[in-house]
């Protein structure tokens, strides 16, 4: 089991997430040692959606998307779901937060229909990803090198499909905050 004590995580969400791509990325990561806050439009509790179709959980968020400094943070995760990327992307703050993360080389995790907040930040450019089907031609508009694999791992950004990709999906995190991490060890 990584141990993951140093690691700090923001998730970005609001009203219509898919909950297993919140739950279970925070989870394993929890599980890891790390610290992972929530940051929301509010801090009143959202709303989660299992397959889009059937309410979920809610959880509520830890501090608001405009009391975030990504300088706290080593690594982004992103969950799907329709509503919530496509709410979030219309959100001023969350693509500046996208853009800082990607701007400072962190990591940036992004599964199902998260990475059309990617798209809006002007972030995929010669990036190799992957996404839900309906979300892949966005990405290749933006310049992205789309391909069909449960998790794709391109320098600092992970991308996956779906729920199903879950376990995939946060293995790539951690591994990928491991390193993170240890290389922080070695320049200290």
């Amino acid at each position: 089991m990584a141990d993951l004590a140093q690691a700090r995580v923001l998730m970005i969400a609001t009203d219509g997430f898919e909950q297993d791509e919140l739950f279970k990325p925070r989870q394993a990561l929890l599980d890891a040692g790390a610290k992972v806050t929530l940051a929301s439009i509010k801090t009143d509790p959202i709303q989660g959606v299992i397959n889009d179709s059937e309410k979920g959980q809610s959880i509520t968020p830890d501090l608001t998307l405009d009391d975030v400094d990504t300088d706290d943070f080593d690594a982004l995760v992103l969950p799907g779901g329709v509503g919530n990327p496509d709410k979030m992307r219309l959100q001023e703050r969350a693509v500046e937060i996208v853009t800082e993360f990607m701007g400072d080389d962190k990591i940036v995790a992004a599964i199902c229909h998260a990475p059309w907040l990617l798209v809006e930040a002007d972030v995929v450019d010669g990036r190799r990803m992957t996404s839900w089907p309906s979300v892949r031609t966005d990405l290749e508009n933006a310049g992205a090198d789309v391909v069909d694999e449960e998790v794709v791992v391109d320098g600092n950004l992970i991308t996956s499909r779906k729920p199903d990709d879950i376990p995939a999906f946060n293995t790539a995190i951690i591994e990928a905050l491991e390193e993170e991490l240890a290389d922080e060890s070695e320049d200290a």
